[in-house]
């Protein structure tokens, strides 16, 4: 079979049996659409990276969040270690047909770094702190630990037009339970389970279609996602 079938069969296979998983309205599923960016100045150990995602309760116009960030990187000489300082600003709405928004700045640290095992498995881990100025709340820190996990599937090594698998998994943890006015929050926030096809167009050029599944205390939700990315080393 050829990959180019292989890729319409999993987006078929996603947009057709998604709600099976499904049970907010845990059977609605919702659909992220992201765009990464991670630049290294020529020659330096500085650089910079964001991203812009529009999450929607559904795969239309009822707004989850969205999400505007970006940071400065600095990447230590001879070490695979990647540290940023970053800014966020996130604006959340409210499931179904209430319009009403929330506004968050964040603050974060984040500390990658890739991990080879075997021949065709490449790990990053991501460990992020963040400080959290959410509306109408009190000051809050999260800290949060992902592991990513790529395999290529026609070529060894992540070069160009490879088919890829990715996945990842986020634990998210809240560093305080107090929220103001007598609100309380778990320690625990929230876990995402990620699962992918994606397909290394060029050096620094990607694209991924996948399912993420999000779960709380209280709810447990799919996304589909749809993201773009790209790494640019130069000027």
């Amino acid at each position: 079979m050829k990959l180019g079938k292989l890729f319409f069969l999993f987006s078929f296979f996603l947009l057709s049996t998604i709600s099976v998983f499904s049970q907010i309205d845990e059977s609605k599923t919702g659909a992220w659409y992201m765009y990464f960016i991670d630049h290294t100045f020529k020659d330096s150990s500085w650089g910079f990276q964001g991203d812009i995602q529009l999450r929607n309760w559904d795969a239309g116009s009822d707004l989850e969040q969205l999400l505007l960030r970006g940071g400065i990187t600095y990447k230590p000489k001879e070490t695979p270690l990647k540290i940023t300082l970053g800014y966020g600003n996130i604006t959340t709405g409210a499931f179904g047909e209430d319009k009403s928004t929330t506004s968050e700045s964040r603050i974060y640290q984040e500390l990658i770094f890739p991990v080879k095992l075997a021949k065709r498995i490449f790990t990053t881990h991501r460990f992020r702190y963040e400080q959290r100025f959410v509306e109408n709340q009190d000051f809050r820190t999260r800290y949060r630990y992902n592991l990513f996990l790529n395999i290529p599937l026609n070529n060894a090594e992540l070069i160009d037009k490879t088919f890829y698998l990715a996945f990842y998994n986020e634990l998210f943890i809240n560093g305080e339970r107090t929220i103001g006015d007598n609100r309380l929050v778990e320690i625990f926030d929230r876990n995402r389970f990620y699962a992918a096809l994606g397909y290394l167009i060029k050096k620094g050029m990607k694209v991924q279609l996948g399912i993420m599944q999000q779960s709380t205390d209280n709810w447990t939700k799919n996304q589909i996602q749809c993201s773009f990315h790209q790494t640019f080393v130069g000027k």
